[in-house]
């Protein structure tokens, strides 16, 4: 919550702790402890702005009713060092409190004063946080799955870092192992098939069937032709990866920094093989006794720590598998470079794999609690009310470099972030592209467009925004100012609650429902033709509402034009 906030409810519970300590001392209430009690903002504001449940929770305790309790609270409740002015008993007895003046001033003055900063806060209090997100297999495309997961990590990052944590965003590049393995026998399949004949040379019944590779293969060939068919196959299969691979990556990061994100590391497999990372690790399980073999190969008893089956970590020709390296990759993030929390985006195919993880972070003495999954569901991509699977430019796969072609980024980046990551979601084609109120984004935008062209007429007619005494501020009392300086002063509070989440959706709705107030307000108080103050007041609370909606659409790294 905004300081402001925090002031608000903390001077609030002292207020009622003090009306019961009189309350005690006049007779009215019996000697006894307290009990705990809340503050809450209750669903339907008409009954206030906060409430609290202490009357209902002292009952037992003071063996009273809650409604007497309330009233003996009531007697003696002083407001007069807070920052609401009323309240009343209701229900039970329930107390419900009601915003001062004061309040809402603050939060304008607040705005104007913080800025771009408003929102912020120091809630994670600096604590090393690692989001790892899309990390998609490097041999082939990214495709719709990581569109979201790309959106979605890279603004939940966002939201973290407002929160006041130290945020790392990181990409895992699976860059060695079975995969690569594969890559290269499909590699190495296609280059000689395209030099020798398509009958040549069988494709690998578990190879890599896209079109990407046959594409690597022509871009190599076109320049070095068929010098790989007279060489051994390790030495052809190495020589195609060695172009293949980093091209690969170089097209992953031009797509994703189209899409706005960058990463501060991308961190290769490969060094955790290279710096014996693995063996390492895989000795930490084996010197506390958590191996076995079996059918030459290593286990690890992975049902030890919850998982529903023991996993293999060496196979039979020696090589360590997946697992091992990821167990590796994540002691690296814990016990190397002293994250306080890792935070993993996973596909929802991913599901049985958390126990395994978290399970292994306890096995060789780390905390797994300290890893958190954010499991995704499936998009579907919708186009004229139908599933869409195919891009009518290419006639293949719709991949992220596809959708970015088609839809804006400003698009592409809010719409992914509507719905919680664990919820399925189709991506409509149509209303991405839409300009008008129904495309949630242009809604959003327009209202900052909107307020810039306020401010635009008022300037020519020599009328400039300015700070507003205390006084001026307090004429703002339509039930639409109320409303919007109140969704204002909840901003603070909606980062803290998404990044403890891990909900950057929260802010998406929070914008949405900020430019309806603001829509709301517009149409019902005018700026222009009121007294100087009011109207000076009111220009204070658009620019206001421009900054926050700034403020959302920034961090979420949406532009916020002028005019539209």
């Amino acid at each position: 919550m905004s300081k402001l906030v925090q002031q608000a409810t903390e001077g609030l519970r002292t207020a009622i702790l003090e009306a019961v300590g009189r309350a005690v001392a006049a007779g009215d209430l019996p000697a006894e402890p307290m009990p705990d009690f809340t503050l809450e903002v209750p669903a339907d504001r008409s009954h206030g702005d906060w409430a609290s449940n202490a009357a209902m929770v002292s009952a037992k305790a003071f063996r009273m009713a809650p409604r007497k309790i309330a009233e003996a609270i009531a007697a003696h409740l002083d407001l007069s060092d807070t920052l609401f002015d009323r309240f009343e008993i209701a229900g039970p007895g329930f107390l419900n409190f009601f915003f001062s003046p004061r309040f809402y001033t603050g939060v304008l003055q607040d705005i104007r004063q913080l800025g771009s900063n408003y929102g912020r806060s120091d809630f994670g209090k600096g604590k090393k946080i690692m989001v790892e997100f899309v990390s998609a297999n490097p041999t082939g495309p990214m495709h719709m799955g990581n569109a979201r997961g790309g959106a979605l990590g890279d603004c939940l990052a966002s939201v973290l870092d407002a929160a006041g944590y130290d945020v790392w965003r990181e990409f895992y590049v699976n860059d060695a192992g079975n995969q690569i393995e594969k890559f290269a026998n499909s590699l190495e399949a296609r280059y000689l098939q395209l030099h020798l004949g398509e009958d040549a040379v069988e494709f690998p019944e578990d190879g890599y069937q896209g079109e990407d590779i046959k594409d690597r293969v022509a871009e190599y060939s076109e320049s070095h032709g068929d010098d790989l068919v007279s060489v051994s196959s390790e030495e052809r299969k190495k020589a195609l990866v060695d172009y293949a691979l980093p091209r690969n990556i170089a097209k992953m990061k031009s797509d994703l920094e189209k899409y706005r994100i960058t990463y501060d590391q991308w961190f290769l497999e490969s060094t955790l093989h290279e710096d014996g990372e693995i063996a390492e690790t895989i000795d930490i399980l084996r010197n506390k006794g958590l191996t076995y073999e079996k059918d030459g190969a290593l286990w690890y008893r992975a049902t030890d720590f919850g998982a529903e089956k023991d996993e293999v970590l060496v196979r039979q020709n020696g090589n360590p598998t997946y697992f091992s390296a990821d167990i590796a990759y994540h002691r690296n993030k814990f016990e190397k470079r002293h994250f306080d929390r890792c935070i993993d985006i996973w596909g929802a195919d991913h599901h049985g794999h958390v126990a395994r993880m978290k399970g292994a972070m306890d096995a060789i003495g780390l905390d797994g609690k300290k890893l958190d999954i954010v499991l995704m569901q499936l998009v579907r991509l919708m186009q004229n009310g139908e599933v869409v699977r195919m891009s009518k430019r290419t006639g293949k796969a719709i991949q992220l470099a596809d959708l970015l072609d088609e839809v804006p980024v400003d698009a592409a980046r809010f719409l992914f972030n509507m719905r919680e990551a664990n919820s399925q979601m189709e991506f409509d084609l149509d209303l991405a592209v839409q300009q008008d109120s129904q495309n949630p984004v242009y809604y959003v935008q327009y209202a900052h467009a909107r307020i810039c062209s306020i401010l635009k007429a008022l300037a020519a007619e020599g009328v400039t925004p300015r700070e507003c005494s205390e006084e001026e501020l307090a004429l703002l009392r339509a039930p639409e100012e109320i409303e919007l300086i109140r969704h204002l002063a909840s901003y603070t509070g909606e980062i803290i609650a998404a990044a403890q989440d891990y909900d950057p959706a929260r802010i998406t709705r929070y914008v949405i429902t900020l430019a309806n107030l603001f829509h709301k307000f517009y149409n019902a108080c005018r700026v222009k033709g009121e007294s100087e103050s009011l109207a000076a007041a009111r220009l204070q609370l658009c620019t206001a509402a421009s900054t926050v909606i700034c403020n959302v659409l920034s961090m979420f790294k949406i532009t916020a034009p002028e005019s539209m």
